[in-house]
Parts: structure tokens; C-alpha cells; sequence
């Protein structure tokens, strides 16, 4: 189990007051599928609240240890039915996909009808990495950055 410093908790707790419950434990308890999605969200998020669906004390006592101590994760905070657990996040790297070639990208752009009453157009297009698609469902590219002209004078 991690252990924090009580300045640490605190912070984690304020951290935590705005969070809504990511995990929630019904009536069949930790089971194995949950712990995975408790294991999931905590690598994902970093800091959790788990709710229990349960009126035993001791039951949401002995859960909040159990996922503490398998997940090696630290205890926040137990308030009533909830759960605040905290583990440092996992640093994932991401590889490219390397088959669109260096730079492209496929964007799905969506287009509503002109008459709001049919079907939304639906278009798969390969955009560069210079360009964006703006909230119209236009592609823009990127322009070269204006210089200054007193810079360029000054330069030469």
C-alpha cells in the first residue's frame, strides 16, 4: 500500500471534491472485473472516486483496504459510499501508427443538412500536418508566419 504525508492527502482530497465517481461496486461486490476497471481508471486518471452500493460499514471498509493493498494504491479519503483512491499515473508511450504515411492524418468530417432534416453528410478525408479542420467542416492550412518588416530591415 503507498503511503502519503498528510499535507499530500489533503491536497489529493481538495483535488478530489470536484471528481464524480468513476467505479461504481453493486451488490455482487470486488469482484474481478471490477478491480480491473478500478486498476484501469487509476492508471488512466490518477486519482478515482469509487462509490459502494451497500449499507455495511465494515464490508466498504474491508473493500476500500482490499483495493488499497492489490492495486498498491493509496487510501484519500472514505466518506460514506465513496471512495477517493490515488496511484501516480503510469507513463504510457504512444507510438505513431506508421501506415498514413509521415505528417497525414484521416479526419471524419461531419456536415449537417442544409435543411436540418436529413441526413448529416459523413466524409473521410487525409489531411496534412500543416492543416486543420475548422467547425464548419472546412480545411485550412496553416500560413507561414507574417515577419516583421522593421525585424527584416534591421536584419539586413
Amino acid at each position: 500500500m503507498l503511503k502519503l504525508t498528510p499535507a499530500e492527502r489533503s491536497a489529493l482530497r481538495a483535488e478530489a471534491h470536484g471528481l464524480n465517481p468513476v467505479v461504481m461496486i453493486g451488490e455482487s461486490g470486488l469482484t474481478e472485473s471490477v478491480m480491473k476497471e478500478i486498476a484501469g481508471s487509476l492508471d488512466s486518471h490518477g486519482l478515482i472516486k469509487v462509490r459502494v452500493f451497500g449499507d455495511d460499514r465494515e464490508a466498504r471498509i474491508a473493500m476500500y483496504e482490499q483495493i488499497c493493498t492489490e492495486l498498491e494504491a493509496a487510501p484519500v479519503q472514505h466518506i460514506g459510499k465513496l471512495l477517493v483512491v490515488y496511484r501516480p499515473k503510469k507513463e504510457v508511450v504512444k507510438e505513431r501508427s506508421s501506415k498514413s504515411g509521415k505528417g497525414m492524418r484521416e479526419v471524419t468530417i461531419v456536415k449537417a443538412s442544409a435543411s436540418g432534416t436529413k441526413k448529416p453528410s459523413v466524409t473521410k478525408v487525409m489531411i496534412k500536418g500543416n492543416e486543420r479542420v475548422t467547425a464548419g467542416g472546412n480545411i485550412k492550412r496553416a500560413k507561414p508566419r507574417q515577419a516583421s518588416t522593421k525585424k527584416n530591415a534591421l536584419n539586413k
